[in-house]
């Protein structure tokens, strides 16, 4: 079956009890078991729920994964990764990443006695000499977020694997509507349902997929131990959104091709980050492993200074002021102020994230009203 038609199907088998075509929603904290000592298969919903299996299910399924675990947040998704290491292991870890993956590696994972560097992942000779014999876990993003950097899975996984580590990719831009890292070699994949999964602004919640059982089964050990796990309304809401899940990634795509292709035209821009583009320097790449579209996430880098940015997201009114990202309406932001506000300054200058960056999420509007919207902002900055 094609990926939509699984997305609908796989995981949500009609109930057996009354045949109701929608799965019903297991709100129960603990489970009656057959005797003392003897375990069904649910036992305490912070092991397991119906609900949440079923979520899991159809997300192993749309990832090439043998298995799925469903998280409270991305970040608790992040954390369980990084809790599976031991004091003493090393993670390299790209150097355009989310600011709350940032501020997880460098200021609580270093308190584990874990040591992190980044390194530029679209780069392969900096990012194979920034590997010791004592790196244990890469982590990528691509595209990359702000910066929408372009990073090739299949060539990361292959130099992580040769020097003995894993790779997980944070996929949460492209959704597995657009790339699926394990097909291109990756071990564990990470979405935020938070955005494209859930694709409506109204949950939260993380996942992990894997290619590997006993991979699996270590993390389950830690998500069990440490209990973030996924609640059933939310589980609930992120099926719902799977099913749609292809059909909006590839509309919003379109938009969003539209919409770079205005702004790389417009004289107030300095230059616009998309994949989409020709002059992008990870186009070709990006061509290779996303598939059906560029993603509808884009940056660009205002003319003037930072206030003149700051005044311009200010300016917008479809575009809604917001962090997050993926859902049906579009967001604007200020990396520097907001999303990767907790990078240290020399860092954010270091790797990019300069003050005029403006970062948009597109969304299902039409695409003529999004560029009128950006447009009157453009004219209310002068």
């Amino acid at each position: 079956m094609q990926f939509r038609t699984r997305a609908i199907h796989v995981g949500n088998e009609r109930c057996p009890q009354t045949g109701a075509v929608v799965p019903p929603i297991h709100l129960a904290s603990t489970y009656v078991q057959p005797g003392a000592g003897d375990w069904g298969e649910f036992d305490y919903s912070r092991s397991g729920n119906p609900t949440r299996k079923a979520l899991e299910t159809t997300l192993a399924d749309l990832e090439g994964g043998c298995g799925a675990l469903a998280f409270a947040s991305g970040m608790a998704a992040t954390h369980c990764v990084i809790g599976s290491l031991k004091s003493g292991d090393h993670v390299v870890a790209g150097s355009d990443i989310y600011g709350g993956t940032y501020r997880l590696l460098h200021k609580v994972t270093n308190r584990a006695g874990i040591c992190v560097t980044l390194a530029d992942s679209t780069d392969l000779e900096k990012f194979a000499a920034a590997f010791t014999p004592a790196t244990k876990l890469a982590w990528i993003e691509s595209p990359g977020n702000p910066r929408m950097t372009i990073t090739d899975i299949a060539a990361c996984a292959e130099v992580a694997h040769a020097r003995g580590a894993l790779l997980g990719v944070d996929s949460t831009f492209a959704s597995p509507a657009l790339t699926r890292p394990l097909e291109l070699g990756a071990d564990i994949v990470m979405h935020s349902a938070t955005k494209y999964i859930g694709g409506h602004s109204d949950l939260l919640g993380g996942a992990l997929v894997v290619r590997d059982q006993q991979l699996r089964d270590e993390l389950y050990f830690v998500q069990n131990a440490t209990g973030a796990v996924m609640g059933p309304l939310e589980a609930f809401l992120c099926s719902r959104g799977l099913k749609t899940l292809e059909l909006r990634v590839r509309e919003q795509c379109r938009t969003a091709q539209q919409l770079a292709e205005w702004l790389a035209a417009h004289p107030q821009v300095e230059r616009v980050l998309y994949p989409g583009l020709p002059t992008h320097p990870g186009h070709a790449i990006a061509a290779k492993q996303m598939e059906g579209g560029f993603g509808a996430m884009m940056s660009f880098v205002v003319r003037g200074d930072y206030s003149q940015a700051k005044r311009f997201v200010e300016s917008t009114e479809l575009f809604q002021l917001a962090v997050s990202l993926g859902a049906v309406e579009s967001l604007i932001e200020q990396p520097a102020s907001m999303s990767h506000a907790s990078y240290d300054a020399a860092d954010r200058a270091k790797h990019g994230i300069v003050d005029g960056l403006v970062r948009i999420s597109v969304g299902l509007e039409a695409m003529e009203d999004l560029r009128d919207d950006l447009a009157a902002a453009f004219d209310a900055i002068g």
